[in-house]
């Protein structure tokens, strides 16, 4: 029974845009433990398998995943995971509970189909994760785990921080996302330099050596990064000693379309201005990296053309966040649905044989 959630939305978007996703969360959150109403909603169908791939020893039925930030703390894992994504990413983790930026700090821009955020890592903290995993897991799709610093943290010692979500939530991650690209944690990005960013992984890599099972580290990176950045970024990660196993592009943006409503907005932008963007990224790094490792692309995907884009740009899968304000809870079945057609349309019986194709277009296109 599919809920129009058109009816609902306007409804929605009279509460704060926080308000209205803490409600939906609450919400989605009590239909964890109410496995007949989530059948109910969103009843099981099978994937085309032509979509389906296997990466870093994971199964992904489609490429399609859910973005860090809406779930933070892992309180609606079963309902997410019930709505039909392929995986699903929870967080930013950080060790010790915080609060994050003063509010206001979320906006919505429904006519450019975006949103603005600050919210600098809000999280209840690895312990509080940690248990609420263990109450919840096993899941029936991949998770992956977004980590961050604490605010007060100093970049001299972000390792730490890092270093002991890696060995607190080791076990319940099917892969780790180690953010150093979000806007809104000050200095943060800094930690993308790969002088800072090389000890950082090699902390990591060393603490997962001694975790019973070893998930995958992928970094997530800024779209900001200029072209030789993120050369050097795939140069480090292709070292004799490989650092990392993948990434995921992008995080949201400091920069803003020339024709934006409100420059003075501080914060990172996400949606459909993000899209083209985020693809020259996801292609510089596929080109630059020979396609050797896996990308997970992210930033203004709505629709099974804006997936077949980050295929096509270098990504192996895509997720998305800020679509679903906008389309609902059904949006991600809406994209599976029609993304069989379109690889019939190009002419190929599986959806791998489209990774990277148009990297070379997406890369030299203005962002």
């Amino acid at each position: 029974m599919a809920v129009d959630f058109s009816r609902w939305r306007p409804w929605l978007f009279l509460l704060e845009p926080e308000h209205a996703h803490a409600l939906s969360l609450r919400v989605l959150g009590g239909l964890n433990e109410m496995p007949k109403t989530r059948a109910h909603l969103w009843p099981h169908r099978a994937s085309d398998p032509r979509l389906a791939q296997e990466l870093w020893g994971l199964h992904f039925a489609h490429p399609v995943g859910l973005a860090a930030g809406f779930d933070k703390d892992g309180q609606a894992l079963k309902s997410l995971a019930s709505m039909g994504f392929a995986f699903l990413e929870l967080g930013t983790v950080t060790p010790r509970p915080q609060l994050g930026n003063p509010g206001p700090r979320i906006f919505r821009y429904p006519q450019q189909r975006a949103v603005i955020n600050r919210l600098g890592f809000p999280s209840q903290g690895g312990s509080a994760v940690a248990d609420r995993l263990a109450a919840t897991l096993p899941l029936a799709v991949p998770l992956g785990i977004n980590i961050g610093k604490n605010r007060e943290t100093p970049l001299t010692a972000a390792v730490g921080d890092y270093r002991a979500l890696i060995q607190q939530l080791g076990p319940f991650a099917d892969y780790f996302s180690i953010n150093v690209s979000s806007p809104n944690t000050p200095d943060l990005r800094r930690l993308q330099d790969p002088q800072s960013l090389r000890p950082l992984l090699q902390e990591l890599r060393e603490a997962r050596q001694k975790l019973q099972r070893q998930p995958p580290l992928l970094l997530k990176i800024a779209p900001d990064l200029a072209s030789d950045e993120v050369t050097a970024l795939a140069a480090l990660a292709q070292e004799p000693e490989p650092l990392l196993d993948g990434f995921i592009a992008t995080n949201t943006t400091l920069g803003r379309p020339s024709d934006w409503p409100h420059p003075d907005e501080a914060g990172g932008l996400s949606g459909a201005p993000l899209k083209r963007r985020a693809n020259g990224i996801i292609a510089q790094l596929y080109r630059a990296s020979s396609g050797r490792l896996p990308i997970i692309g992210v930033g203004g995907v709505a629709t099974a053309q804006d997936v077949l884009d980050k295929i096509e740009a270098g990504a192996s899968l895509v997720q998305l966040y800020t679509a679903l304000i906008y389309e609902g809870p059904y949006l991600v079945r809406r994209i599976t649905d029609a993304l069989p057609e379109l690889l019939t349309d190009r002419g190929v019986d599986h959806l791998g044989a489209l990774v990277g194709r148009r990297a070379e277009h997406w890369a030299t296109l203005p962002a």
